[in-house]
């Protein structure tokens, strides 16, 4: 990836981007499609709480509800280092969107290290894309 800052990933999915927008607004349809996040999502103290077995426990706050189809979410790691990554729902032509992640590369993040990152990624994205697209609970 020859030391690339940023990586834009993206997904085109056959439903509006207001419905796209509403569903992975909701931090309780993280575990459905978001993996790379964690396993399980539930809220704490009035924070969105996420686990998993590679990340650890992280909070996740995401940006206020808004028409614009921004949805940046920022990270906070056990640590107490918070990552910022921005989100956009995009309309794309009659009844599509696009979905797109922007992948930052850390401090010290190896070749390796961002491949496997922006890998893992892109499935979320295609389960993302799955889920919505068979029209699961939530997705309408």
């Amino acid at each position: 990836m020859n030391n690339t800052d940023s990586l834009h990933l993206t997904v085109r999915i056959a439903r509006p981007a207001p419905a796209v927008y509403r569903y992975a607004a909701d931090p309780a349809h993280l575990p459905a499609w978001a993996h790379g996040l964690g396993d399980t999502v539930e809220q704490v103290d009035g924070e969105w709480v996420a686990r998993s077995g590679l990340l650890g426990r992280v909070t996740v706050t995401f940006t206020p509800d808004n028409d614009l189809g921004v949805l940046d979410h920022y990270v906070t790691f056990p640590t107490g280092e918070t990552v910022h990554n921005p989100i956009r729902v995009i309309p794309y032509g009659d009844g599509e969107c696009e979905f797109v992640f922007t992948l930052r590369r850390l401090p010290g993040v190896s070749d390796a290290e961002f491949e496997r990152d922006a890998g893992t990624v892109t499935a979320d994205l295609a389960r993302l894309k799955g889920v919505l697209e068979r029209g699961l609970s939530g997705a309408r």
